[in-house]
């Protein structure tokens, strides 16, 4: 990976779909947060947010569920190059003023106009043409053909929805197999709760390390609590699910905590049911099997870090890969070892009006718990960051307090509203 690649994605990562602030410690973060707490316009606790009653000056993108909102940041952050404060004025300074119009701001709303109305008169309203078809990660897309790549191995990247392909084995078989794999579908459905610890580094160690908890409670119930040091001035990173709402609390972000009802719910209900394997060939509909890939793996935590940066582990692996579809037809795409059969990622793709949000979730380190594999490396990515978990312990069948489900509380980490 070339430098300019590198300090893009690095910029990248603090951009867009959270919104989150640039800098880490100290109480100019925390007023910051509290600036942009008062910048916002919550709406009643019990009612999940919608974009124009979140935000001020929104104007496009109204009356849309605010973590697809949150979503569209993501998505053009990463096709233009640009971090928040290239589009906000003041963002990552104590003055910053979300509402203002900028130039760059202004701009984005016509192209985000410009796209839809493409996608409304050549494709019945589809989003076939989003950001990203054009720029590609330039403010400015490119017009020319380089030779070199012309010339040069092509980069093939998969589409998002997938086929089924002649001649190759059932979705069925394969899962039937990563399930036999990971000690079998009895084993898997007496098992109606798991508690597992470790720790979480965001990429390229930004803000230092947390601590992890992650929940799951058969069948739909999941937490990932991640808690930083006081010393960060980050508090706590917190996604979770009771089955049928779901919540995300951010450090850092102009909204600190919030119901989602968008893509992030789907999202969530999906992350919920798959954290038991079991489940898989009833949580996903509409299965088919495409092309057999070669993936690569994901940075891991480098433990002999002081920071607790990554590093690339270099390993290419050849997969099966499966589609299918979740909550509201949410896609997602499943690829499994073609050696060991285990399930090595998931991509699902949350929908917004100018693109679809994709997550990806990447699983390594298989270790036995009472006669089972379990992932002890996951690694959580999406627009605009990245958690590398390391798992120390899990517990199965254990007794886990409903609240760690519920609504996140500002003051208690998964206490209920």
């Amino acid at each position: 990976m070339n430098l300019r690649l590198t300090l893009k994605r690095s910029r990248l990562i603090v951009a867009g779909a959270t919104l989150a602030t640039l800098w880490i410690a100290g109480t100019g973060a925390q007023r910051v947060h509290a600036q942009q707490r008062a910048q916002a316009t919550p709406s009643p606790a019990d009612k999940a947010l919608m974009s124009d009653q979140a935000f001020k000056n929104v104007q496009v993108l109204k009356g849309m569920p605010v973590d697809d909102f949150m979503g569209t940041m993501g998505i053009m952050s990463a096709a233009v190059g640009f971090d928040c404060s290239e589009c906000h004025i003041g963002a990552g300074t104590e003055t910053v003023d979300w509402a203002a119009d900028s130039p760059k701001k202004i701009r984005a709303r016509q192209m985000t106009v410009m796209v839809q109305n493409i996608n409304k008169q050549n494709f019945g309203g589809r989003t076939v043409i989003t950001c990203w078809t054009c720029h590609r990660g330039r403010d400015r897309p490119a017009q020319t053909p380089q030779l070199a790549q012309v010339y040069g191995t092509p980069n093939l990247d998969p589409d998002d929805v997938l086929t089924q392909e002649q001649g190759l084995p059932e979705p069925k078989t394969i899962i039937d197999k990563y399930l036999n794999a990971i000690g079998g579908e009895q084993r898997w459905a007496a098992i109606k709760s798991w508690d597992a610890t470790g720790t979480s580094v965001g990429f390229g160690g930004f803000g230092g390390g947390g601590k992890v908890e992650i929940a799951s409670k058969f069948p739909d119930e999941h937490a990932v609590i991640i808690k930083f040091a006081a010393e960060t001035g980050r508090g706590e990173a917190i996604r979770t699910t009771n089955g049928k709402q779901a919540w995300i609390k951010s450090p850092l972000t102009v909204l600190g905590e919030y119901e989602v009802s968008g893509g992030d719910l789907d999202g969530a209900k999906l992350d919920a049911e798959l954290a038991f394997p079991n489940q898989m060939k009833t949580a996903l509909t509409n299965l088919r099997t495409s092309i057999p890939l070669t993936i690569s793996d994901l940075p891991a935590p480098d433990s002999q870090s002081s920071v607790q940066s990554t590093q690339m582990q270099g390993k290419d692996k050849e997969v099966n890969v499966v589609q299918g579809e979740g909550p509201n037809r949410m896609l997602c795409t499943l690829y499994f070892d073609k050696d060991t059969n285990l399930l090595l990622r998931v991509v699902r793709f949350g929908r917004t009006n100018i693109g679809r949000v994709p997550t990806q979730i990447d699983y390594a380190d298989y270790r036995d718990v009472n006669g089972v594999k379990i992932p002890f490396r996951i690694t959580f990515a999406w627009l605009d960051g990245r958690d590398a978990i390391q798992l120390s312990e899990v517990k199965l069948n254990v007794p886990i307090d409903e609240t760690k489900f519920g609504r996140p509380d500002p003051a208690q980490p998964g206490a209920k509203k």
